[in-house]
């Protein structure tokens, strides 16, 4: 008999709160997992262990099969090619299986702990303003945003499962980053619906600088509209329903045929907008910041003199110049296909606005 070693393979946060919230689940999942399997966890990037470190714990604990998930919502570039690359490389070289499941992704789990988190915020404004039905409520959901369609098209139907599931009066679905509408432009044009309650969730699994971004701009949107109640829920963390849809994606690859990871995969089939980017090679381009804690730069908005109270997002903006000019001498900054939309008046662009 093989002794079955899980690995939970995460991004990795400059936020240290983040780093400890993810060891935090990865502590809990064996309870969710058959006894006599090994867990160990590592991170692509700015923190550590690095994934390399938690698959030589499972080595040295006498594992023989390795099964590999990514600790992530949604399959995008990092789940799609800078992981796999990881194990890939780490299964080579010491001749060990490693197999790799898929993300959480579209899950009536995950629905579920999203409901449960959106139902808590409501209880929480009923109490302290007063019932109102979920009809007369809008929800307005923020992913991570990607240069994905398919990452970006998953919290969309997310959305639209809590709106239906729920209820609720309106959806708006934003994001944090990359793509478009942006928390802020998303916000706006939600106070122009006319309801009375703006519930903003969070579809992230951690805090980190991107939480603290999207309640910092509800915040400002908040001060400009005092006659609508905006309520903030919280993001997914550790509910047991999240455990539980990990839990699944490990042993679901020791099942008779384990199911596809990336279906929609933009490497894999032609995606309306992305075709180009079929076949594209797998590499990974984290080697630069693996490891690297919470003084890797961007982590520290007192340092910012573009923001003052969270990070706006408008410090890539304004590096993105010297960014391209790396590329162009072929430094070890792999290169991406640019995304379709970078302009997109809704997008980052949106970022581009004064000091508060």
């Amino acid at each position: 008999m093989s002794k079955i070693g899980v690995m939970i393979c995460g991004h990795g946060s400059r936020s240290q709160a983040a780093v400890e919230e993810f060891s935090v689940l990865a502590e809990k999942l064996p309870a969710y997992l058959p006894s006599g399997w090994e867990t160990e966890y590592g991170y692509l990037e700015f923190a550590n262990p690095v994934i390399r470190d938690g698959l030589d714990r499972l080595r040295e604990k006498g594992c023989d099969k390795i099964l590999a998930v990514p600790g992530m919502l949604f399959a995008a570039m990092h789940a799609k090619n800078d992981i796999p690359t990881v194990l890939n490389t780490y299964a080579a070289k010491h001749g060990i299986e490693v197999s790799y499941g898929r993300e959480l992704g579209v899950d009536p789990k995950m629905i579920a702990a999203a409901g449960a988190r959106v139902q808590e915020a409501i209880d929480r404004a009923n109490a302290e303003y007063g019932d109102l039905p979920n009809e007369d409520t809008c929800l307005v959901v923020i992913g991570r945003g990607a240069s994905d369609p398919d990452a970006n098209g998953n919290v969309a139907k997310i959305a639209r499962m809590l709106q239906e599931g729920m209820g609720i009066g309106w959806c708006e679905v934003g994001y944090s980053g990359v793509t478009f509408p942006l928390v802020e432009p998303c916000l706006q044009h939600a106070t122009r619906l006319g309801y009375k309650r703006i519930v903003i969730f969070p579809y992230f699994l951690f805090t980190g600088i991107l939480i603290d971004r999207i309640y910092g701009f509800t915040d400002q949107v908040a001060a400009e509209h005092p006659d609508i109640q905006f309520v903030k829920a919280g993001y997914l963390n550790d509910h047991d329903q999240v455990l539980a849809t990990f839990a699944d994606r490990v042993t679901e690859q020791v099942g008779e045929i384990p199911p596809p990871n990336c279906a929609m995969c933009k490497y894999r089939t032609q995606v309306l907008g992305f075709e180009a980017e079929v076949g594209a090679i797998q590499e990974s381009h984290h080697h630069h910041v693996e490891g690297q804690g919470a003084s890797a730069p961007g982590s520290n908005v007192a340092d910012c003199e573009l923001c003052n109270t969270f990070c706006t997002g408008l410090c890539r903006l304004e590096n993105q110049h010297d960014h391209h000019h790396d590329h162009d001498h072929g430094h070890d900054h792999h290169h991406h296909a640019p995304y379709p939309h970078a302009k997109h008046p809704h997008g980052p662009e949106s970022a581009r606005k004064p000091k508060p």
